[in-house]
This record gives C-alpha cells, structure tokens and sequence, in this order.
C-alpha cells in the first residue's frame, strides 16, 4: 500500500466575467489528493492521510477518494474548514495559486493521528505546502522518522510561496528531507524558487550527496532530468501535447513513477539504486506520457491506466 500524505482542498478556476462579479468553478484539488487519485486511477490502492473537514467541501473531498477507490480510513477529521485555492491560469497554461485561510483542516493533523498509518505501508509519500506549515509539518516529520527504513519514502516539495512564502522554511524541510528520502521528485521551479542561480545538475548532486536514491526534476517543455548514483544522469524529452493548461501535471508524473515501479517490483530503496538506465527511461517515459495526458486537459483530470498504455 501507498500511503499519500498532505492536503486535499478546492481550487477555485475563474470561468469569466459577470456583471457582478467572476463566474467561479470549485473543484476538488491538492497536490497530494490529485497524487491519490491518479495513483487509484493507474491500479494501485492508495490511502490517504490528511485532515478532511466535515463542512460541505470537505464531505466532497472524502466522498471523491472514496469514490475512486482510495482508503481514506486514517484520514483525520479535524473541527475546521477545508482550504479554498484560487487558481490563475496565464496565457501558457501556468497557474498560479492564492491560498484562503489558514486555519484549515489540512494543518490540524496532530501527532495522535499517526496511529491511524499502517506501519507495514510499502511507500510513504509526502509533500508540497503541508511540509511547510504547522502543526501537520512536524507530524509528517515524525511519520517519516517511525517509517524510515520500514517504508520507501517518497517526496514532492511542490514549493508554494504564495502559501508559505519564507524561503529559508521551504529550503529547511527539503534539506531535512534529503536524508531520509529514497524517492525525490521537484520541479526546476521549485528548485529556481528555492535556491536561487542553482542549476537542476547542482541540485541533483546535492540530493545523491546528501542520500537520495533517486531524485526525478521534472522541467516542463524542457522534459525530465532524473539520476541515480549508479545509474548517473539521464534527460528525456517531454511529448509534444497541446497544452490546455499544466495543473495537475507534476502530480500525474509522481503518480505514474510510484505505479511504474510498484508494478516493476523496484518500490524500494535498494532496487531504486540498483536502478539500470534501460529501466530508469522506461519508468520516466510511462511517467511523462501520463503527465501529458494531463497537460491536454483542464485542471488534474488524472489519467487512467488504459488511457496511459493505450497512447501512441
């Protein structure tokens, strides 16, 4: 089992102009709740762990992961509202994110809740802003202590500055990450936000150094840069989709590479650094055309396993 940990909330697109106002589309959201999904939608049997309100968003967020097959039993249930992101979409496909509210359900994961997380998971995935905001950001730390070594640990900054814009908070949880961490996958825009003038080659001997077994930059249009300290460094091109806009894409990736490899018997540290090139690329590859997939549609609509191994 994959254990997804961090936020679920709703990100609110604009649909245009009103007399009065914005026309606003909500829709259900979060880094690691797209992760759960997409990690459902390709086969597996994903659980979720992160605070679920009981207000009328987050009733939807439970009933959508349930819906699609994920495990939501350890999932908290804390006495607050569910986050509400704005998403602006810019003329490329970029968005950028606003977060409402602070309070939120996501962040009330306490320590105590740890019980709930089964001790023989196969994988731990943690990650983007609820990394980086208290009190689940000290509670995700101890999840990783108690699962290193016993679990493959996976980890997505997914930097939001918009969120928690102190820097020296977000390059604190990734450096205290590196070491514990068996799968690393970020962004070159995370990487630009949070080391500025860092190149991802840098960076990516930086994560090898520090322990990493593998560590995946995603890098848009430019494709993906992924290395191994046995297996070195390996770029492969993005496929040429029509973008329709990029959320959701980073997600889709991480959740195409955690299937891959659990298929492929490699969903450990040691088979991930006993990792051949052949297999590296065939792993970033099944990834990438997932990711695309994504990429060709509005907002994390995740692919399914059929549409992935179906694509030309």
């Amino acid at each position: 089992m994959i254990v997804v940990c961090g936020e679920a909330l709703f990100d609110v697109f604009c649909d245009g102009d009103t007399a009065a106002g914005y026309a606003l589309s909500a829709r259900i959201g979060g880094s690691p709740f797209n992760l759960a999904v997409g990690l459902a939608r390709l086969g597996m049997s994903p659980m979720f762990f992160g605070g679920l309100s009981g207000d009328m968003f987050g009733r939807k967020l439970a009933s959508a992961l349930e819906i699609e097959g994920v495990d939501i039993a350890a999932a908290p249930r804390p006495p607050a509202p569910t986050a509400l992101v704005t998403v602006d979409v810019d003329a490329g496909g970029v968005p950028a994110y606003t977060l409402y509210g602070s309070a939120t359900a996501e962040r009330q994961v306490v320590a105590a809740d740890l019980l709930r997380v089964p001790l023989d998971a196969a994988a731990i995935h943690v990650g983007s802003y609820c990394m980086a905001v208290e009190p689940v950001a000290s509670t995700l730390k101890e999840l990783v202590m108690r699962q290193h070594g016993r679990s493959l640990i996976a980890f997505d900054p997914n930097v939001r500055l918009t969120i928690q814009p102190d820097r020296a908070v977000w390059s604190g949880a990734i450096e205290w990450m590196l070491p514990v961490t068996d799968l690393l996958k970020i962004s070159d825009e995370d990487i630009g936000l949070v080391y500025p003038g860092r190149t991802p080659e840098e960076f990516i001997d930086m994560a090898i150094d520090a322990g990493v077994a593998l560590v995946v930059v995603t890098r848009g249009e430019q494709g993906v840069l992924a290395a191994t300290r046995a297996a070195g460094k390996h770029a492969m091109r993005a496929r040429k989709v029509e973008v329709v806009d990029t959320v959701g894409a980073g997600d889709t990736f991480q959740a195409a590479l955690l299937s891959y490899l659990a298929w492929h018997k490699l969903l450990t540290r040691a088979a991930l650094s006993a990792l051949d090139a052949p297999s590296l690329l065939a792993a970033l590859d099944f990834a990438g055309r997932a990711a695309a997939i994504t990429c060709s549609r509005r907002g994390a609509d995740m692919p399914t396993l059929e549409e992935v191994t179906t694509q030309d």
